[in-house]
């Protein structure tokens, strides 16, 4: 079994004849993040890493300046899969990764984002490195893997979801996105703001096609058009309502307990080789260290909706660019 969660793990974000990152070097670095976050406890699960990134391409495709500027530069329309791996690789490298090596990374992204502008079919300019955009890349992002972990691997409470928000803050400073959410509010906040902007477009359903058409490595395969229609299921209820993504996007029966059990085997399940495990043993920790259980298993948790929104319509302004900070 942990042979079969190390290929998902490693299928997430390993690509062929791309950058090989050493997590375990230099001995001792830190990374944006302390191996105590609620963010290097929520990353090292390969199922929220999927949904979440599912979750998070479909919010953001949503937004028309986001969507012109992905559809029309990058790879999403004929290689979605390797886009998400970049996508995850520098999620595992912002958030694991020495901070010399992200820093570089996000350094990178930054110069791509600066030569991708355009104009959408409707006439509006947009730039890769517009600071609002890059704010609602970043939310987005946090809010698809929070709400996979939060929704099918464990419950975090409220003051973790808000550590979450805030963990990100440095990588986001890095990244561009000054006006980033820190804390769920300010997500909730972003969100509302943001809805009068979204669009309903056939793109978001063709990724959604894209997404069921390839495949997989590992485990997961087995999952794949039930994790797809969970990450759906993870799209607040207004957002679905604008996209127009209907009840047959949703899980069906027996399919969230299905994928909770498989999501909360791999969140005990230490992965030698993987970036959670050579992140821990450079710094210092066991390879395990994460798996264990935590402090927080026997308190009470609050599981307040992570979406608010849910069921009423919201109002004001703002906001959004290219999704994959990682490419």
């Amino acid at each position: 079994m942990k042979a079969l969660f190390a290929d998902a793990a490693k299928s997430l974000f390993e690509i062929k004849g791309g950058p090989r990152v050493d997590f375990a070097a230099p001995a001792g670095e830190p990374a944006l993040a302390a191996p105590d976050s609620v963010s290097w406890r929520v990353f090292k699960n390969p199922v929220a890493l999927f949904v979440g990134g599912v979750t998070a391409v479909i919010l953001e495709l949503a937004e028309p300046r986001v969507r012109t500027g992905v559809w029309e530069h990058s790879s999403f329309r004929v290689d979605p899969l390797t886009r998400l791996k970049r996508t995850g690789l520098a999620a595992m490298v912002t958030v694991y990764g020495a901070r010399s090596v992200a820093e570089t990374m996000i350094a990178g992204v930054g110069r791509q984002h600066a030569r991708v502008a355009g104009v959408t079919p409707d006439g509006a300019a947009y730039r890769a490195d517009d600071a609002a955009l890059l704010d609602w890349v970043q939310a987005t992002a946090s809010f698809g893997f929070l709400a996979a972990y939060h929704g099918l691997v464990a419950p975090l409470s409220r003051e973790d979801r808000d550590r979450f928000y805030a963990e990100a803050a440095p990588a986001a400073r890095l990244y561009g996105a000054l006006g980033a959410p820190a804390s769920e509010a300010a997500w909730e906040a972003q969100l509302a703001a943001m809805l009068p902007r979204l669009e309903r477009s056939d793109i978001v359903l063709a990724f959604l096609d894209l997404m069921r058409a390839v495949k997989i490595a590992g485990p997961l395969s087995r999952l794949q058009h039930p994790l797809i229609r969970a990450a759906v299921g993870r799209v607040p209820e207004p957002v679905r309502d604008v996209l127009g993504l209907e009840r047959e996007w949703l899980p069906r029966p027996l399919e969230l307990p299905a994928i909770r059990a498989a999501a909360r085997l791999a969140d005990r399940t230490p992965i030698p080789g993987a970036p959670p495990y050579e992140a821990c043993v450079r710094m210092g920790l066991p390879g395990t260290w994460l798996y264990r259980p935590t402090p927080r298993a026997g308190r009470k948790v609050h599981t307040a909706p992570v979406f608010p929104l849910r069921g009423r319509r919201a109002a004001g302004p703002e906001g959004a660019s290219d999704p994959d900070q990682g490419d």
